[in-house]
């Protein structure tokens, strides 16, 4: 077998393949990215089981069969070369692969293709959904999605799609992001599943760079299988009951504050390192005016008020310094309404105007 390609095309594919590849020293096929053809064009293939990635590549193919290639050497020796023109040759008596680019020679021995595993094929009732609106509904919640197996179920985004109304929601169990897209068209086949932020914002990142108008996606089984371009990702799905956010949500609140996101984010900024360790972000709301302040005693402590629409009693509440600069981050309009009840009761976060994105966050109970 013999690849035949453009420097600059396939180290664009096979960065796009190793986000997929394995970060575990578990089985050494699962450090690879196969290749193979796929309707006589080269085709890129990688997975950690969890994950994969397949990937068409620029370039021509000549003989059969698949090939499993180190994935992480492989691109660091592409990215290491000149742009221009190179030759991947299978070497069958000596089981590894001759590149050659320019001047440069190198050999790679191949791994097993036969513990390489079978990926998830684009097969059922297809869905289709504009991408931009799709990943940046992914990118307004993915950041509440929690990072820690320990509960499985919450390291997912539930993805609901009925009609034109496309809804996303993520929770760590301190915070909850949820956002409503209407979509242009309504979608043919309704659908929820739970599925991985990870292969989420992988998918934004495809849709970010560019090129990608519109995304289609399958649900074999208990996987999902999204193309996007020439780009096809598929991930399984979490099991397991995800949360009844609606409940978590408070139907009304006692204070509706209006502030000023690009001045809440500069003053959050600044206080927030002070507040170290597991120090929280205080604010301090009184008529008109809110004084965020923190203090790590073997650090020092910070204060600074800025106006605000509050009225009403005095009151204080305090919020983790991170998911409080995130959540107000994720609010994309120029005012910030900041729906509160008292000290120890949820806070949300909403843009001024629109109810469509929501992010609740829970307070830390103050001592003094």
């Amino acid at each position: 077998m013999q690849l035949q390609s453009d420097r600059d095309q396939l180290l664009d594919a096979l960065q796009i393949a190793s986000r997929a590849l394995s970060t575990r020293n578990t089985l050494p096929s699962l450090g690879g990215i196969m290749l193979s053809a796929e309707a006589g064009a080269p085709l890129l293939r990688a997975t950690d089981t969890e994950l994969a990635a397949s990937i068409t590549v620029e370039g021509e193919l000549e003989g059969e069969g698949a090939l499993l290639l180190p994935g992480r050497l492989l691109t660091d020796v592409v990215k290491s070369l000149p742009p221009g023109p190179l030759t991947l040759t299978e070497r069958p008596s000596e089981k590894d692969v001759e590149l050659k680019a320019g001047t440069a020679n190198f050999h790679l021995r191949l791994l097993s293709v036969e513990d390489f595993p079978t990926l998830p094929k684009f097969e059922g009732e297809i869905v289709k959904m504009p991408a931009t609106a799709f990943a940046e509904t992914v990118e307004r919640v993915a950041r509440a999605a929690s990072r820690d197996e320990v509960r499985p179920i919450l390291t997912g985004i539930l993805v609901s799609v009925d009609g034109d109304a496309l809804t996303m929601v993520a929770t760590d169990s301190y915070r909850l992001a949820v956002k409503h897209t209407k979509l242009e068209s309504p979608v043919a086949a309704p659908f929820e599943a739970n599925v991985p932020a990870r292969a989420l914002r992988e998918l934004a990142r495809l849709v970010s760079a560019g090129g990608v108008e519109e995304i289609e996606l399958v649900l074999p089984g208990s996987q999902i299988v999204f193309r996007a371009g020439n780009v096809t990702l598929s991930s399984r799905l979490i099991d397991g009951q995800f949360p009844s956010y609606r409940q978590l949500v408070p139907e009304a609140f006692d204070h509706d504050v209006r502030l000023p996101k690009a001045e809440l984010v500069d003053v959050l900024r600044r206080v927030r390192h002070f507040a170290q360790r597991t120090a929280p972000l205080r604010m301090a709301f009184a008529e008109g005016e809110v004084t965020v302040a923190a203090t790590t005693p073997e650090v020092g402590d910070a204060t600074e008020s800025m106006p605000c629409s509050f009225d009403g009693e005095a009151m204080e509440i305090a919020f983790n310094p991170q998911y409080l600069v995130e959540g107000v981050e994720s609010i994309e309009s120029e005012e910030v309404v900041l729906r509160l009840t008292s000290p120890l009761r949820p806070g949300l976060l909403q843009p001024a105007g629109d109810q469509s994105y929501s992010y609740l966050v829970m307070p830390i109970r103050l001592n003094v």
